[in-house]
């Protein structure tokens, strides 16, 4: 039985953000797409989300001492 990897407490929400978006938030944090940290195309959960190379994905971390953390990736090789 294959399990979703998605639902594991250990993984945090990833969204793939729109062109919209991604240029909203490139625009906001004075950044270009290339700036961003990378998350491998091979990476298990871009892959069950079908994130492709050159999205930006928003990972939302839940922590009992900061609270919520937003961060965002870019999917590249």
């Amino acid at each position: 039985m294959k399990k979703d990897i998605l639902k594991h407490q250990l993984v945090p929400e990833h969204v793939i953000l729109s062109e919209e978006e991604a240029e909203k938030i490139l625009e906001e944090m004075k950044i270009h797409a290339e700036q961003l940290p990378r998350i491998r195309t091979d990476d298990p959960v871009v892959k069950a989300i079908g994130a492709k190379e050159g999205d930006i994905l928003k990972i939302i971390r839940e922590s009992p001492t900061a609270g919520r953390f937003v961060t965002y990736r870019i999917v590249q090789d």
